[in-house]
């Protein structure tokens, strides 16, 4: 017998309930798609997470796969799913976040979508991102701003910002986003929620104009550690169109939940290469002291990251210039500024520039590689500040530091992604004045089970787990729920 679960007590569960709910039959996928626009009709006016909705193709691919008996349907025995407007989905409008695509609808999804609802993933939505995902603050000329449930007057961080919105605010129980200097571990931070960027190639993706990419990934978001791992499992999978991409080897909820515990951490409030805000540094600090809780030594170090800036700079625009150079020509003048100035950089940069960056990444790689020779993780803060005004197109000043560009800010999280270190996002505590921080959790390469894991122990000590879905708050009327 089914049983009904009303929407709002459903949208308030963790994606784990809900999977099993769909597997014992006590839910079916329709009812969930249900509950979700219920939910999205009533608060995403208000947060603007996810413009795109999708729901009768949802329940077009929910009717297909309730054809199949229970047991049979997947990992996420289907879970709806929001995808980030950066990731095609065959017949839904993707723009990029860029007025030159403000219309384009695919043919085809990405691999990365395939594999999702091959696991049973329902897509829904696709979620709100700055133009070509450029930037730490989601607002785009298509669709406007995403802004911070915590705080609408501030931002959602980005570029995965619709993504953690969605999370935080009920209309997803886990979202896919993607990273590159930071944008699923930002938005997470700012918005009280759990985002992990994976080693490269341990989610497949469709190859955009540079096959080898290694700088930026796709990966999980969630509202707890084991929803986050959840999706985590049904994103993995070898595909000979990615040439990255890693075989699926192991069960990572299974890791999340397997009671693994670090025997030695370290702690840096600045990774030795960025100003930061004070009450953030404390907040993490405090946060990392807990795992003594539980027998677990910590000590303040970090690998030496000196040459991140440079090498991030060179990479990031060379990535920018192969990717968007042909645009720049057709459509300079659709371009937000930033993107412009990216692109230009890129190809200012001579051969020499490169292989100068490509040495220090080399370099880096092997520091961060041996640093976990002594230490079994590496915690920081996920973000320098906490959520800043969303009419602030990014963070220009911290700790009496100007910045020189719109990324610099973001050192913290696009220094772990030159490594190749898996690293996760995990909700540590609030600012004085309610807005939520998160913990960065890095790992040795392809070891995303400990980083689950290690974020699952603490995750129950912080106690801060279920402080999410929450109602948009105004300045006026935000009260902390923690």
């Amino acid at each position: 017998m089914v049983i009904k679960v009303q929407d709002d007590n459903l949208t308030s569960l963790t994606a784990c309930a809900v999977v099993d709910l769909l597997e014992r039959g006590d839910v079916t996928p329709l009812d969930c798609l249900d509950a979700l626009e219920a939910r999205a009709a009533a608060v995403d006016g208000t947060v603007n997470a996810l413009p795109i909705l999708c729901f009768e193709r949802a329940r077009e691919h929910a009717g297909r796969l309730m054809q199949r008996p229970l047991g049979k349907r997947g990992r996420l025995a289907g879970l709806p799913v929001p995808i980030k407007d950066l990731t095609e989905v065959a017949g839904v409008r993707t723009t990029y976040g860029s007025p030159i695509f403000a219309d384009y609808v695919p043919e085809t999804s990405d691999i990365l979508v395939e594999t999702i609802e091959a696991e049973g993933g329902l897509i829904y939505a696709k979620s709100n991102t700055p133009e070509f995902g450029a930037g730490g603050n989601t607002f785009n000329e298509v669709f406007g701003a995403t802004l911070n449930p915590w705080n609408t007057e501030l931002s959602a961080a980005g570029s995965s910002g619709g993504a953690a919105v969605a999370l935080a605010t009920g209309t997803a129980w886990v979202a896919q986003g993607s990273d590159l200097g930071g944008s699923l571990r930002n938005p997470a931070s700012f918005c009280g929620v759990v985002g992990l960027r994976p080693s490269p190639g341990r989610v497949a993706s469709s190859p955009g104009a540079k096959i080898d990419h290694l700088l930026g990934v796709n990966g999980p978001m969630g509202r707890t550690v084991e929803d986050t791992a959840l999706l985590l499992d049904a994103m993995t999978g070898e595909s000979p169109a990615d040439p990255l991409s890693l075989p699926r080897t192991e069960s990572f909820l299974s890791w999340a939940r397997s009671g693994w515990r670090p025997a030695r951490v370290a702690f840096s409030a600045d990774l030795g290469i960025t100003p930061v805000d004070p009450e953030v540094a404390s907040i993490c600090r405090a946060a990392a002291s807990r795992f003594t809780d539980i027998g677990v030594i910590v000590e303040e170090a970090h690998p030496d990251l000196s040459e991140a800036h440079d090498t991030f700079q060179v990479l990031r625009a060379m990535s920018f210039a192969v990717s968007y150079a042909g645009l720049l020509e057709s459509h300079r003048s659709k371009m937000k500024p930033e993107v412009s100035w990216n692109i230009e950089q890129g190809l200012k940069y001579s051969m020499a520039d490169v292989v100068r960056a490509e040495n220090q990444r080399a370099a880096l790689f092997r520091r961060m590689n041996s640093f976990f020779d002594s230490y079994d993780l590496l915690l920081c803060p996920a973000t320098i500040v906490a959520a800043y005004p969303a009419g602030e197109r990014y963070v220009r000043e911290c700790a009496g530091h100007t910045f020189s560009n719109y990324i610099e800010w973001l050192a913290i999280a696009y220094a772990v992604s030159l490594t190749a270190a898996p690293a996760l996002s995990l909700p540590c505590g609030f600012t004085r004045d309610g807005r939520p921080v998160g913990l960065q959790i890095v790992g040795r390469t392809r070891t995303e089970g400990r980083v689950l894991a290690g974020a699952r122990a603490l995750e129950e000590i912080l106690e801060l787990r279920g402080t999410t879905p929450i109602d948009p708050r105004s300045p006026d009327a935000r009260t902390l729920s923690s």
